[in-house]
């Protein structure tokens, strides 16, 4: 014959050891995707700074004509 109140612990505490392994299921899934997130953000900060020009000052090249 078992305690009820054993029982009831027991359940508790296998509902709470389920409860902790998807939560860390959960934390690895947003680990990595957050990982993924900082891989891209950084391909897409060097791929904006290689494509950024290098002359801040317009060439002569480029300048209007007086007249326009």
């Amino acid at each position: 014959m078992s305690d009820p109140r054993i029982e009831r612990l027991e359940e508790r505490i296998a509902w709470l050891e389920h409860h902790v392994t998807k939560q860390d299921k959960a934390m690895l899934e947003l680990s990595e995707a957050l990982d993924l997130v900082r891989r891209e953000c950084l391909r897409l900060r060097e791929r904006a700074e290689s494509s950024a020009p290098t002359e801040t000052l317009p060439s002569a090249g480029d300048e209007r004509p007086p007249h326009y």
